[in-house]
């Protein structure tokens, strides 16, 4: 490794030490109350070199969003190749709570916690693009299922989609807020995913 790679290397480091502070705080404190001195401090840099990586706070949330909506895409697509549109459906959705329950931190952040407004536009992440934006992959399976003439007529894309979605997002909300909570006697994870997928799909097929 050259001298060039190394620095590359050290700089990619560095950027992912800022972005993993960065979460933790937005997560513990609130985006309104982190300061980039705050992160700074927490990885033990001076805020200079945090504003050498990133220009301002937003750009920081930015980055911080870019990456874990990246992972978890990523994660999703993975399961293209089903052939299935059914099958597909399930298993993305199984895929998803297992991102929420490893990442649970990530999963706060994403989708749990009130963010700044944003422009869509200025994420690096394209809108749209199946590959990167894990709702217009859902997106696509769901119209996938829809395309066999096996969903109800009165069950369109975005809202099949954000049933699924709403759903699954429910179980793992619940399970990272409260599985260790004693006053209810939860049933296994696999249990309650499978019950709530199985639930969802069933409610949006036609009668046969």
């Amino acid at each position: 490794m050259g001298p060039k790679d190394r620095r590359e290397r050290e700089r990619e480091e560095v950027r992912g030490r800022i972005v993993d502070a960065a979460r933790e705080l937005f997560l513990s404190e609130g985006y309104e109350a982190v300061t980039m001195r705050k992160i700074a401090d927490r990885i033990e840099y001076s805020p200079t070199a945090i504003y050498f990586h990133f220009r301002d706070k937003d750009a920081l949330i930015r980055e911080v969003c870019d990456t874990d909506y990246r992972a978890l895409a990523h994660q999703l697509t993975a399961l293209a190749e089903i052939k299935d549109p059914f099958d597909r459906l399930r298993q993305i959705g199984r895929a998803y709570v297992e991102f929420g329950v490893k990442y649970p931190n990530h999963y706060r952040l994403m989708f749990m916690t009130p963010h700044p407004p944003m422009d869509p536009d200025s994420f690096s992440i394209e809108r749209g693009d199946p590959q990167e934006d894990s709702y217009a992959f859902l997106k696509k399976i769901v119209s996938d299922c829809i395309a066999t003439g096996r969903v109800r007529d009165d069950h369109d894309v975005d809202l099949t989609s954000q049933t699924m979605w709403a759903g699954v997002h429910g179980v793992i909300s619940l399970q990272i807020a409260k599985c260790n909570d004693a006053w209810v006697d939860w049933k296994p994870l696999d249990a309650r995913v499978e019950t709530m997928i199985d639930a969802i799909i069933r409610g949006v097929m036609k009668e046969s």
